[in-house]
């Protein structure tokens, strides 16, 4: 059955999407780093963590396991682990692609297809951490797809897109996107010279899928955007979404 963009229930800090004896998934706010970075700022990890010791009354140290990861800047559905099996069996499922993983997008222009897949071989540079797209065989990249479809664009020149990840590289959407020439409102890194300082990435987890890790059962999180510029241009269009 298809699943609607909805929330559910909200810890002080955020929203639980989906909670069970294995499995923690929230929706990730923007601009929250994934775990602990030179920042010092407070961090997925550490607020679950914190989360779980409070609500649940638990001594000593809370086991969370981080099973994927989102940019610092992008917001949304993500899934953590509450048992070191857990962990295992949903790292597994990542490196066998039995892991769906949507986002929405807002790019500047529109997509000379409508609809296509795009392939291409990134290479980090971890020094920068910045990737960027080389030719196939380069000694160090890896071969990285994505599924996009558009759903919309406005007279000003953005567009909407729906995005299915087949690889998990990192800054992947941004940066084929970018290559492609239809940069992500909002990206700093990978679209500086059509966006404005200052700008939020306009990149969301709409939508993880998994077999659960102990009864199989598909597990559907989602997640709607905020409801501000520029994701309310489409305002109707994500609320009809189903996955």
């Amino acid at each position: 059955m298809s699943e609607p963009l909805a929330r559910t229930w909200s810890t002080p800090s955020m929203t639980i999407l989906y909670e069970d004896n294995h499995l923690l998934g929230v929706e990730k706010p923007v601009n929250v780093p994934v775990q602990e970075d030179a920042s010092g700022d407070p961090d997925m990890l550490t607020l679950l963590k914190e989360d779980l010791k409070e609500r649940y009354n638990k001594p000593g140290n809370v086991f969370l396991g981080l099973v994927h990861r989102l940019d610092r800047p992008v917001g949304g559905a993500m899934i953590f682990a509450k048992t070191s099996k857990a962990a295992s069996r949903l790292s597994e499922a990542v490196r066998s692609r039995q892991f769906e993983k949507t986002y929405l997008a807002v790019v500047h222009g529109v997509p000379s297809v409508r609809a296509g897949r795009l392939t291409h071989y990134l290479l980090k540079d971890e020094r920068t951490n910045t990737v960027s797209v080389v030719p196939k065989g380069t000694n160090g990249a890896k071969e990285a797809i994505l599924e996009y479809s558009m759903i919309g664009s406005t007279v000003d020149g953005l567009s909407l897109v729906r995005v299915e990840l087949h690889t998990g590289r990192p800054h992947q959407i941004r940066v084929q996107f970018s290559h492609t020439g239809t940069p992500l409102y909002g990206d700093q890194k990978y679209g500086a010279s059509v966006n404005k300082a200052g700008q939020q990435i306009a990149l969301w987890s709409a939508f993880a899928g998994f077999p659960h890790p102990v009864t199989k059962e598909l597990v559907k999180l989602v997640s709607a955007p905020p409801e501000q510029q520029p994701w309310s241009h489409w305002t109707r269009e994500i609320g009809q979404l189903r996955f």
